[in-house]
């Protein structure tokens, strides 16, 4: 069934992109009915790839300053919660728990290149549906990719082995006042066969 106006309206026709954040605070289980939505969306295998470290507190982000790009800085510091968003390249170590399907582990151990293109789409395909997941939870949320993915993974991931893709700064954004940047027609963007 199609959603009414009003969901289509909180995830996409009135939804924008944050410029600037309030000081209403993310709370844990806000992240965790976040992380709730997200795993239900589909993913090649049921593979489930994509890692999230939620940095909640000043001095996470803090951390995280040396490697965001000077014009994310302020964004990402001001958000009550910056998300890494990141792939596990080992992922089909967890077949055995999301995918009894025979052999398929092998597919993807056998072929590092085959394993991290799956990752790192599927990754980002999760990635994609945490910021329309909180959306729906009455969020607003900024991703970027402005940052040095090796000092994220350094910084963060080492002890984990897992990839830094882009970073998502969720929160309650001011309202927003500059109009919408355009957008690609369907004749300029789509061809049906």
């Amino acid at each position: 069934m199609p959603l009414d106006e009003t969901a289509l309206d909180c995830l996409f026709h009135t939804a924008r992109t944050p410029e600037r954040w309030t000081d209403r605070p993310v709370d844990l289980d806000t992240v965790r009915a976040l992380y709730d939505l997200v795993k239900l969306g589909p993913t090649s295998g049921n593979g489930s790839p994509a890692r999230f470290v939620f940095l909640s507190t000043q001095d996470a982000k803090e951390r995280l300053r040396p490697a965001l790009s000077e014009g994310n800085v302020e964004k990402a510091m001001t958000a009550p919660v910056v998300v890494i968003v990141a792939h596990d390249p080992l992922f089909f170590d967890r077949f055995a728990q999301l995918n009894p399907e025979p052999d398929l582990r092998s597919w993807f151990a056998a072929d590092v290149g085959l394993a991290e293109e799956t990752a790192f789409r599927n990754g980002t395909l999760e990635g994609g549906y945490m910021i329309l997941a909180a959306r729906a939870l009455g969020l607003d949320a900024l991703p970027m990719s402005g940052f040095d993915a090796t000092l994220v993974e350094d910084t963060f991931l080492l002890g984990e082995g897992w990839r830094a893709n882009f970073l998502i700064c969720l929160g309650h954004g001011e309202p927003v006042e500059t109009p919408r940047a355009p957008r690609l027609s369907f004749d300029e963007a789509c061809r049906v066969l």
